[in-house]
């Protein structure tokens, strides 16, 4: 049954935005959410928190008149419950139901499609090079972008391409000029917005390295080797070969500053090395992210930042709310930074997650070997990222 198909309540529900539900979970506040998806898409991602209660009953419970008992019983009747769906169709009928037998409901608009749709922009306050740097986040899948901005001009490291009018519209309000889109390496997870952006004028750049995958566009843009520079005002982001994760994987050193990592490095693990070259392949790529950990991103000063492209459920944020560390505090807490190489191995090959929903489609789309248009990109990378080498952290342990 189609989302459009349901029809509207008899009783007005009251509908909630996605940022105020993430506001209410944000500052901490009891949050009791329905999930009326199917069991195995609520499985694969839902919303989730320390002070979220997610109950996951599937819509198709509530079309019959007599509801199952044991079914309401489920749902809590003395305090507020957010209904969700996928678009919001469905839990819009759903809610209205349960008003109709007394529930305090309410139903989140446009459901997981709009919690995906937030994007925040935090400044990483802990940056103490030229200019000044956000990192986006992206709470539905964890991913996180950096926007470098000084006199006048601006860049981004690992943008969406869901949210390419964002940083647009960003520069714009900042009154900067956006020189740059940089990407990490080929990601598996979400859709890269360098193309878009090229298209609009900015200079898309990917990883030199990179380019042997398979990438059908190189030549329309800018490829960027071990140690090339890009100005931004009187910034300097400099590109570091850090394979492991992927063969291509470039780390870029912002200012002396900050080290966006893409998939290399996380505030609460490391990568995992499976998804180029599959399960055969995921030792030697183990071996070769332990060598560009030790030798390309250990080696900087301890007081410099580190700040993936994702962060997990299990990451803690700073201070400032971004999801960044010293790589000197990554030492203490982390103890794979400090293991022998096979010792590392082990523990990297142990314990990885399911690989991210529908990567193969999503590293051919970013290889430009397969063309989606904006609706089927924004479905494809739904989901959580799994790019780390565990689901749970590594840091404190």
């Amino acid at each position: 049954m189609n989302a459009d198909d349901f029809p509207t309540p008899d009783i007005d529900v009251d509908s909630v935005d996605p940022e105020t539900l993430k506001d209410r979970i944000d500052a901490g506040e009891d949050v009791t959410l329905l999930d009326t998806r199917m069991t195995s898409d609520y499985e694969e991602w839902h919303i989730d928190g320390e002070n979220v209660t997610s109950i996951n009953i599937p819509y198709f419970e509530f079309l019959e008149d007599d509801i199952d008992e044991d079914v309401l019983d489920r749902i809590p009747d003395n305090r507020e419950v957010t209904v969700l769906c996928a678009k919001g169709g469905a839990s819009e009928f759903v809610a209205g139901t349960l008003a109709e037998r007394g529930y305090d409901v309410d139903h989140l608009e446009d459901g997981m499609n709009g919690w995906a749709s937030i994007y925040d922009a935090v400044e990483v306050e802990g940056y103490d090079g030229a200019g000044a740097l956000l990192q986006y986040q992206r709470p539905s899948s964890g991913c996180l972008g950096y926007l470098l901005y000084d006199d006048g001009e601006a860049a981004i490291i690992d943008p969406l391409r869901a949210f390419t009018d964002r940083y647009l519209d960003d520069a714009d309000d900042l009154g900067v000029d956006l020189q740059y889109a940089l990407d990490t390496h080929i990601h598996a997870d979400h859709i890269s917005g360098v193309r878009d952006l090229d298209d609009e004028g900015v200079e898309g750049v990917i990883p030199e390295a990179a380019v042997d995958r398979g990438v059908t566009y190189a030549d329309d843009l800018t490829t960027a080797a071990d140690g090339d520079t890009f100005d931004v005002g009187d910034a300097t982001i400099e590109a570091i070969h850090t394979p492991g994760h992927t063969t291509g994987m470039t780390s870029y050193l912002v200012d002396d500053s900050l080290l966006a990592t893409g998939d290399g490095l996380f505030i609460e693990s490391v990568a995992r090395p499976d998804l180029e070259e599959g399960d055969d392949g995921a030792p030697d790529a183990a071996r070769m992210l332990y060598e560009s950990l030790q030798e390309r991103v250990l080696t900087l000063p301890d007081d410099t930042l580190v700040g993936g492209a994702h962060s997990s459920d299990a990451a803690e944020p700073a201070a400032d709310g971004t999801y960044t560390a010293p790589i000197g505090e990554l030492v203490e807490e982390m103890d794979a930074l400090t293991m022998d190489e096979q010792e590392f191995v082990d523990l990297v090959l142990s314990d990885m997650p399911p690989r991210p929903a529908n990567y193969e489609d999503i590293i051919a789309t970013n290889l430009g070997q397969n063309a989606v248009d904006d609706d089927e990109a924004f479905t494809l990378e739904l989901g959580p990222n799994n790019c780390a080498a565990s689901q749970d952290s590594l840091a404190g342990d």
